[in-house]
């Protein structure tokens, strides 16, 4: 019996790194709203953290973000994906088991503004090119502040939609297995 709950989640984790990877594909093919779209494939690690553990989370990760790199035509939506949306469901289930809702709040927004950074400065030249250089300066100070706020929107978003899936997915899924 312990060797088909492996296998099933081996399975599982394989069917949401798939699934995530056609998603990552799908944000190229948008032509708006690919953010959105790469936020969406972000969804998938948590369920597979949510179902198989934090390995399976990181492994799904793993994969769609290696796979995301090499199949997809825009790099952009993978380095996107591998920075911030594949990354964050397993960095919010490490901060969300400390159990302190303050030190998880600055840890959570500590990493969104590490990455606001990596993206602002590292890859520049990839995401903001079609601004003028004056208005990218003016810009980063309206940014750091508004992409928190969006941010925090964004994770309790998150929240909502992964007590979503435990509810209407993980545990009939569970009920069922028995």
């Amino acid at each position: 019996m312990r060797q088909s709950k492996s296998a099933g989640a081996v399975a599982l984790t394989a069917l949401l790194t798939a699934l995530s990877l056609v998603i990552l594909y799908l944000s190229v093919l948008v032509p708006t709203g690919r953010m959105g779209v790469v936020a969406v494939a972000g969804l998938l690690p948590a369920a597979a953290v949510i179902s198989g553990g934090p390995a399976a989370g990181g492994l799904c990760y793993a994969a769609a973000s290696i796979l995301a790199l090499i199949l997809l035509p825009d790099k952009g939506n993978a380095l996107l994906y591998l920075l911030f949306f594949g990354l964050y469901p397993l960095v919010k289930y490490a901060v969300e088991r400390l159990g302190r809702l303050p030190l998880e709040l600055v840890l959570k927004l500590a990493f969104f503004n590490v990455m606001l950074t990596v993206f602002w400065f590292g890859l520049q030249a990839i995401f903001l090119s079609a601004l003028p250089p004056a208005a990218a300066d003016t810009a980063l100070w309206v940014l750091y502040p508004a992409g928190n706020v969006v941010f925090l929107a964004y994770d309790f978003g998150f929240s909502k939609l992964i007590a979503f899936y435990v509810v209407r997915v993980d545990q009939p899924m569970r009920r069922r297995r028995r």
